[in-house]
């Protein structure tokens, strides 16, 4: 856009179309100081103002258009090269097209249109004027990834391998000499291993992946991402770089590197696009050397408000109701990855007041919040979740939480504290409501105490959305019908996932929680305490209007949030037909 130096003072446009608040304003611009961010992401981070809001604001005010990159699948090469890689990266820009309206005027999408001087830069480069159009920081970035990622690491992993050739030519080191200089020799934060490997954890966070893969095979390395529950692989690297790959990750995470037999766990803090990850390192030997897993946490992903959970009306009364409790057990189960952290510090977050002590004792601490006394297990110095409860018990708490019952001392200890007056909050491993009261029998807690102290267990899993871009609707077979529980003789409109740009062509982007939220009323604790079957309770639950993780799920696929795939992946039992 030829002449294009409009600035607007965000913050007064905003307060006028009456999105935020004078007082916002100022907290907002002293955020920004303090993260050096662009004050409409600060505002968007500190959740004074949506996204879409945001957008359509500059795109209003600017008078320019919006793009979302995520539904362009790819932009020629010859666009791409006019501006170098070094511009686009430091600016946070991307060529998009040649204009179909101005002569001799690129288009090019950026996340501060207003930054004048990033326009006369690429417009001296390339030669053209520059028209700029709207994006998000992470839009561009996932793109830049896209484009330059993999070249980019190639191009790192070849310069390691010429810089290691030269090294050994020298005769300075033989190739054989495996020893714990080597590994440290790497700690350099320009070499080419260090921006690899940090390279990785950054096209991990920015694809939203919650885990990151690093296996070694007799002539490769295979990096994978754990992105919306299902693993895909992103790059393979020569089997070269294998050891230095792992140095640098065992460096950066507090492990032995000189340790390659047992299994090792470690730590990593890293800042992405401004946002602090907190990496959970696993290190485990294998038949072709040692496998890493990086499981990534955002601390904002466990700061959600319960809405954003994916609890549905009917059930956030039950969620309040079991947490209005002054005293008692609150369960919450599912498998792996099923989302129960984030239950547990979402309600620990609504609880936390001033006039409320709460500690935990979590194996490891997987988030830090503010007002809370978290405590980590520690098993080499003895302080396992038992002996940890002993000594918080005598730290006059209101609230505990335990990160996970794991056997029968600690279940103990956890029902004790709970018929003594204590609000107890926790984490299982069982498949369903009902069946976590038989886990915690098997434990050996006695029924009627069991019955006495639970106040309410909820089951929960995780089940893909589908991508609003491009999934289809179909009309729900007989046997759709069926698995959903519904009437077969009523017409449904379901959809099922296709896949585009916009999801990686997975045909799903994001999830969403389903949950089975058992409230134990008087009639409940009758069928605990008298030992009742999983099957009985269930059906007394269900008799007294609980929604099973199958309903739940069924209700998501009707309205077209998740797929029946999906649903049955989540909530399938071993007598499905």
């Amino acid at each position: 856009m030829a002449g294009f130096r409009t600035r607007i003072r965000l913050g007064d446009v905003l307060v006028q179309e009456g999105y935020i608040t004078e007082e916002q304003v100022g907290l907002a611009l002293e955020e920004q100081k303090k993260q050096g961010t662009l004050l409409g992401e600060t505002m968007v981070a500190l959740g004074f103002v949506t996204e879409d809001q945001l957008i359509d604001v500059l795109c209003e005010q600017l008078k320019i258009d919006y793009i979302d990159l995520r539904k362009v699948e790819s932009i020629p090469e010859d666009i791409i090269s006019l501006i170098p890689e070094e511009l686009i990266r430091k600016y946070s820009l991307l060529p998009v097209r040649m204009s179909s309206t101005q002569m001799n005027t690129l288009v090019v999408a950026m996340t501060d249109p207003m930054n004048i001087y990033a326009i006369d830069d690429i417009s001296i480069v390339t030669g053209y004027q520059i028209e700029p159009v709207l994006s998000t920081t992470s839009q561009i970035n996932s793109k830049i990834d896209l484009i330059f990622g993999k070249q980019q690491a190639q191009n790192i992993a070849e310069k390691y391998k010429k810089e290691q050739e030269a090294y050994f030519d020298s005769g300075k080191k033989s190739k054989d000499d495996d020893s714990e200089d080597e590994a440290r020799r790497e700690d350099v934060e320009n070499s080419p291993i260090v921006l690899l490997v940090k390279g990785v954890i950054e096209q991990a966070a920015r694809q939203r992946a919650s885990d990151i893969h690093i296996e070694p095979f007799e002539y490769n390395v295979r990096v994978r991402f754990r992105v919306d529950g299902s693993l895909r692989e992103i790059i393979s690297y020569d089997k070269a770089l294998y050891n230095a790959i792992i140095a640098r990750v065992k460096i950066i995470s507090g492990m032995d590197i000189s340790e390659k037999r047992k299994p090792q766990d470690g730590r990593i803090t890293q800042v992405v696009d401004r946002k602090e990850y907190d990496i959970r390192v696993s290190c485990l030997p294998t038949a072709f050397g040692e496998k890493v897993v990086m499981r990534l946490a955002s601390k904002e992903g466990f700061n959600k408000d319960k809405k954003d959970l994916g609890l549905r009306p009917e059930d956030l009364v039950q969620f309040d109701n079991i947490l209005k409790n002054p005293h008692g057990i609150i369960l919450v189960t599912g498998p792996t990855g099923s989302g129960k952290s984030t239950t547990l510090y979402t309600a620990l977050s609504e609880l936390n007041r001033e006039d409320v002590n709460i500690v935990t004792v979590e194996d490891p601490v997987e988030a830090n919040i503010d007002g809370i006394n978290q405590v980590h297990v520690n098993v080499k110095a003895n302080l396992t979740f038992a002996s940890a409860l002993r000594s918080i018990l005598r730290q006059d708490p209101d609230i505990i939480m335990i990160g996970e019952i794991r056997d029968g001392e600690t279940a103990g200890i956890a029902i004790k504290a709970a018929i003594t007056g204590h609000l107890v909050v926790s984490t299982l491993h069982t498949n369903s409501t009902a069946s976590t009261i038989g886990r915690m029998v098997d434990m050996g807690v006695e029924p009627y105490l069991l019955g006495d102290s639970l106040v309410g267990i909820i089951a929960q899993r995780l089940v893909r959305r589908l991508c609003p871009e491009c999934k289809k609707a179909i009309q729900a077979s007989l046997d759709d019908k069926k698995k959903m529980g519904v009437d077969i003789h009523q017409e449904y409109t379901i959809y099922e996932p296709v896949g585009c740009p916009a999801c990686d062509n997975s045909g799903y982007k994001g999830r969403i929680g389903i949950y089975e939220i058992l409230t134990v009323t008087g009639k409940i604790k009758n069928l605990i305490a008298n030992n009742a079957t999983a099957e009985e309770i269930k059906a007394g639950a269900e008799a007294e209007g609980m929604s099973s993780l199958r309903s739940s799920a069924a209700k998501y696929v009707i309205e077209g949030v998740t797929s029946v795939a999906e649903m049955m992946k989540a909530t399938y039992t071993a007598d499905e037909e």
